[in-house]
Parts: structure tokens; C-alpha cells; sequence
């Protein structure tokens, strides 16, 4: 396939969802259909095994196919939120994805971004050699060797998909050059993208005089992110809500000596209720090491039901049960959650009240980010004309009302949620590449 001068692309590589840009028209950018008539799709892989004999390679499905065979029960094993293991030791580990077949984690990323790119080229009809990637403000909170080699193997996997020349813009400034597009005036924005993985927030000076600027240091105040966001608010959730019928902080049996019983281990609870961290519950030593626990469960009824989780792979399938209902109660309302794959009429109900009270420490951390957002810019709350909010999880009204109330000055206005990204990171990459 040629490639031309103006062959060039924009990657939003989402903890939970993913898009890609491509030049349209004489001065636009485009968003690819990576589905039927959708222009993002799940950062999700699902590596099917079922029906294959001798050394034939898994089959790669990606995004909502990927979600579907996982959840059809097919044989073979699913990845998702492949971002989170950036700049951990996990990304240069192999895990088995069923019939002593093994993948690294690294090349999973490679083959989700090289679905990405092959989409991308056939809409385009060129090699795309250029590209600008979207990061988020920390992949690691507080470790800058780790942050940089979060991105350095972000920057490895796209090269190994073909990309050549490759620059990097934060996820919250591309939103913000979203948000510009639309503008008639100057304004001082305060960028909210909230994602699966990250919230990170932007101090950003726009408007129709600026936009044209290819250099726009001046006109970031400051950039701040903590790595708490969607992912984690199910995680909590799960813990919250549906591991306690698991056994989540169960009681051991009584004990001779008339003390009170032992708490149960939690650790496969963290990892069952953690995306990227779910299949190392599968593993053979880690299931040999759950069936020897029996003796540590008081309630023989909640380890039943956790080894059911774990032989039958039913982690992934608990933990959407949980975003689940983190939506459906995310606007005050109440749900139940059907726990029957656990067994047989087994439900638990939740709502709007149990969420805050598993969200809250999590919730007030991401507005202490706000506040220092702005103590690093020097600029008051009443100084912000507008907070901008994209990504995912600012459709959690609770969360988006918080920081709302720190900016009281402030106009909110809620962009694409999924979109904003890849079309900020598009306007990047056509000023850059052109």
C-alpha cells in the first residue's frame, strides 16, 4: 500500500474505549467506522481457542465482538483495559489465553492498535506512517521513570504496527482543542477528561484568535491527573456489591481459643475486581492455592460460589455485572443485580446511596485534582469560564455535580464523551502533520 505526504492519523487509545482520526476533505479530520456505524470501539480483545487443534494461532476479535464471545461463553480469553499495564513490569509478561497458547501483554496492545491502523488504511486507501497518540496526563501517579515508560512502550507498540513518526499530545489539551472549534470568543477552560483509567484536568486559555497556533505552551496554565476513573469506580463497586456473596471480607470458622475469627485473604478479591489483573486469578498456581483456602471460609456456601468464579472464568462477566450497575444507578436510581450465574435466583439489590458510600473516597480525590489543577495554574475558581467535561465516566452525574460545585463561575458544558479526544487529537495531527 502507498503512502503520501499527507497520509497521517490521530490514535485515542482509551483504557475503555478507542478511536482513530484521519485527514477529510481539504482542511478536516474524519473518525473511522471501527464497527457497524461506530466510530469508537471497546478496548477489548478476545483471543478464541474454541474448535482449534495442533499449533494454530488463537483468532483475534476486537471491541464489542470481542465482548460478545467472551460473553456467549465461547472458549479462549479476554483482555481488556490493556492500558492500565503500561509502565508495568505486567506489560513485558506472557499469560496463557487457553490451550498452552501464551501471548505477551505488549503484544496484545500491538494487535489492538494494528486493528486500529488496518481500519484506518482501508478508509484512507494509504500507509499511514504518521500519527499523533494521545497520553493522559500521569499513566502513573507519582513515579516519573514509571510515567515514561508507560509511554515508551505506547510509542513501541505503535511503531511495531508501522508508525514512524509519532508525537504525543495529553488527552485533556486535544478535548480542549475540541471545545475550541465551536468558539466565537476567548475563554479560560478548564479541560475534565474522565475516563476508564484516568482523571486528568487542563487549565487552558482558547479561543478563535489562538486556534490557529501550532505552539500553545503559552496558553496551558497547568495539567494535573490522578490515575482514578471508570474502571475503578467498578472495581469498588464489585467490592462493594457482589464479591461480599463471594466471601469479600467473610469471617473464617469460629476458632478454639474463643477469639474472634480471621477475616478471610482478600487479595484475589482486589484482582478479581481489577480488569487487567482478573486472569492472573486463573492461573494454575493461583486456583491451587485458592482450593487449599476451604479450611479459612466459615460460610462454605461464599467459597463455593468464589470457586465457581474462578473455574469457570466468570471474573469479567461479575465485574460488567458491576459497571453495570454503577450506570444504572448513577442518576439516583436503584437497581438489582442478578447474581444467578453463581447460583440459580441469587440476586442483590443497590442503589444510588450504597454507590456514593463505595465511591466517596475515590470521588473526593478527584476533585482534590481540581483544586490542584488550579493552585498549580495561580488562578482562582471564580477565574474559569467553563469546565469541560468528556470522557466516559463525567456521565456519573454525582461526580461531574462535585466538581461543578468547586467552580461556581463556571459554565458546564459536556462534549462527546467518547469522542472529544479523537477529534481534538485529529485537529492536533492536521496542524502538526500539515
Amino acid at each position: 500500500m502507498p503512502s503520501t505526504p499527507d497520509a497521517f492519523c490521530a490514535v485515542d487509545f482509551g483504557t475503555s474505549n478507542s478511536a482513530i482520526a484521519v485527514p477529510a476533505g481539504p482542511a478536516g479530520m474524519a473518525l473511522v467506522e471501527l464497527e457497524a456505524s461506530q466510530v469508537t470501539m471497546p478496548t477489548a480483545v478476545f483471543y478464541r481457542v474454541e474448535g482449534l487443534s495442533g499449533h494454530e494461532p488463537p483468532e483475534r476479535l476486537y471491541g464489542r465482538a470481542a465482548l460478545a464471545a467472551y460473553l456467549e461463553g465461547q472458549e479462549g480469553r479476554l483482555m481488556r483495559s490493556m492500558k492500565s499495564i503500561l509502565g508495568s513490569t505486567l506489560a513485558e509478561q506472557s499469560t496463557d489465553v487457553g490451550e498452552g497458547r501464551a501471548v505477551r501483554y505488549r503484544d496484545v496492545i500491538t494487535g489492538y492498535l494494528q486493528q486500529l491502523k488496518t481500519a484506518a488504511e482501508r478508509r484512507t486507501g494509504v500507509a499511514l506512517e504518521r500519527a499523533v497518540l494521545g497520553r493522559p496526563v500521569f499513566f502513573v501517579d507519582g513515579d516519573p521513570v514509571r510515567d515514561a515508560r508507560a509511554q515508551q512502550a505506547l510509542e513501541e507498540a505503535a511503531r511495531a504496527c508501522g508508525l514512524r513518526d509519532i508525537s504525543f499530545q495529553y488527552e485533556p489539551i486535544a478535548a480542549a482543542l475540541d471545545h475550541e472549534q465551536h468558539l466565537d470568543h476567548e475563554a479560560l477552560v478548564l479541560v475534565a477528561d474522565i475516563g476508564g483509567g484516568t482523571s486528568d484536568f487542563s487549565l487552558v486559555r482558547v479561543g478563535p484568535q489562538r486556534r490557529q497556533r501550532l505552539d500553545r505552551q503559552d496558553d496551558i496554565l497547568a495539567n494535573h491527573g490522578v490515575h482514578i476513573a471508570g474502571t475503578d469506580f467498578d472495581r469498588q463497586v464489585e467490592l462493594a456489591a457482589i464479591l461480599p456473596a463471594c466471601g469479600y471480607r467473610g469471617l473464617g470458622p469460629a476458632r478454639a481459643d474463643g477469639s474472634p475469627p480471621r477475616e478471610v485473604p482478600s487479595r484475589v478479591y482486589f484482582d478479581l475486581a481489577t480488569w487487567h489483573l482478573i486472569n492472573t486469578v486463573y492461573t494454575a498456581p493461583r486456583v491451587a492455592e485458592l482450593r487449599r483456602m476451604a479450611s479459612f471460609y466459615g460460610d462454605p456456601v461464599q467459597y463455593r460460589r468464589l470457586m465457581r468464579v474462578v473455574d469457570e472464568r466468570l471474573g469479567h462477566a461479575l465485574l460488567a455485572r458491576a459497571e453495570d450497575a454503577k450506570i444504572a444507578v448513577a442518576e439516583g436510581g436503584c437497581t438489582t443485580i442478578d447474581l444467578g450465574l453463581l447460583e440459580p435466583a441469587l440476586q442483590v439489590p443497590f442503589d444510588a446511596a450504597q454507590a456514593l458510600q463505595a465511591l466517596d473516597a475515590d470521588l473526593d480525590r478527584i476533585v482534590q485534582a481540581v483544586d490542584t489543577t488550579l493552585q498549580l495554574a495561580g488562578v482562582a475558581a471564580d477565574a474559569v469560564d467553563t469546565v469541560y467535561f468528556t470522557g466516559g465516566s463525567t456521565g456519573f452525574g454525582p461526580l461531574t455535580q462535585r466538581i461543578a460545585a468547586r467552580l461556581p463561575s463556571a459554565r458546564a458544558v459536556h462534549g462527546d464523551r467518547h469522542a472529544s479526544v479523537a477529534v481534538g487529537l485529529g485537529v492536533h495531527a492536521r496542524r502538526l502533520f500539515r
